[in-house]
């Protein structure tokens, strides 16, 4: 699907996208195989040159965020510090682009990472380490995303049940804030609130939660979205009374909404798309406000619903009625603010 770019001009900071080599994890998956590692097998590489071809598609992309992803961990290292290795990848990329060489566009310029929050205090020594790589590092993710049916995420994902909740986690959660680090959030819509709790918990910690809430439309939960919308709005506005908490508006062109249900790049048209996430997207936004939301690629795995073009102006179309400064906020600002990017032009 191509699509003339809308708003060609508007300057995007894209919050979260991955950079990763996954092509000997995804050779041991069996077959059939779920339909994310079926996503992610489309771009079992992707780097530099795929991320800047993305770019190139024609939005006014002036910065971006790298998302942790488990990707380029160093070997050899212990469990703990084995993380380091993937901000120390991303951030030779952040360098290389931030040359010139390639276009103006700072690929990189915040990096958000991994690190065990369940390492309780032991943790430090990792998050330190961390902030050591580079003043690009921001924060990290943990992700929390559980399902008691395993079809809805399939293999790739094994975190435990309510961590959340684990005192063991928020001893080593408590550290973020002494650091001045963000924290991004990955769970599922029926455990929001579990990151409810957390955020109450530590009202003075940023925390960013990604993928809209991540509403779940496949498994045993296909043919319900609309059963299950109240009560995910109802989370989405709780969250939104929490002042440290922001939202990702993105992930909905992810195979767990099942907005598409099928992929990978479905084909619709961004209008096809807007119509189905409006819902999503506008309770989002109503709930936060333009400065604590900010749009988001989730590139590659939204190539499961639409291209990287394509996207953008989806999100385009659900805001063509806001202000100049909603705009900007949504598409750059918050994500500016929120990672410590002010220095980009937008």
């Amino acid at each position: 699907m191509t699509e003339a770019i809308l708003e060609p001009d508007l300057p995007i900071i894209d919050p979260h996208h991955h950079l990763w080599d996954l092509r000997p994890l995804i050779a041991s998956f069996p077959t059939p195989r779920h339909p994310f590692v079926a996503t992610v097998a489309l771009s079992p590489y992707y780097a530099f040159d795929q991320l800047r071809a993305e770019i190139a598609s024609g939005h006014n992309v002036v910065g971006t965020v790298f998302m942790e992803c488990g990707a380029f961990y160093r070997a050899g290292a212990g469990n703990a510090m084995k993380v380091l290795g993937e901000v120390e990848y991303v951030n030779g990329v952040a360098a290389q682009s931030a040359s010139g060489l390639y276009g103006e566009t700072r690929l990189c310029a915040g990096i958000v990472g991994h690190a065990d929050l369940l390492l309780g205090d032991s943790v430090l020594p990792v998050l330190e380490a961390l902030k050591s790589v580079t003043p690009r590092f921001k924060g990290i993710r943990h992700s929390a995303a559980w399902d008691a049916d395993p079809e809805v995420l399939g293999a790739p994902f094994h975190a435990p049940r309510g961590l959340y909740l684990d005192p063991t986690f928020r001893e080593g959660f408590a550290h973020l804030g002494r650091l001045g680090l963000t924290f991004d959030a990955w769970l599922l819509e029926p455990q929001l609130g579990d990151v409810l709790s957390l955020a109450r918990a530590f009202p003075d910690q940023p925390i960013v939660l990604d993928h809209c809430g991540t509403p779940l439309g496949v498994a045993s939960y296909k043919g319900r979205l609309h059963e299950r919308f109240d009560s995910w709005r109802d989370s989405i506005r709780d969250l939104g009374k929490c002042p440290n908490v922001s939202i990702k508006l993105g992930g909905l062109a992810m195979y767990f909404a099942g907005l598409p249900d099928h992929g990978p790049e479905a084909g619709l048209s961004s209008e096809t798309l807007a119509a189905m996430w409006r819902p999503y997207i506008e309770t989002c936004i109503d709930a936060f406000g333009p400065n604590r939301a900010m749009f988001e690629s989730n590139y590659p795995v939204d190539r499961w619903g639409a291209s990287y073009a394509v996207l953008w102006n989806v999100f385009k179309r659900l805001v063509s009625g806001a202000s100049a400064d909603e705009k900007r906020a949504l598409f750059a600002g918050t994500a500016a603010h929120v990672y410590g990017l002010e220095g980009l032009a937008y």
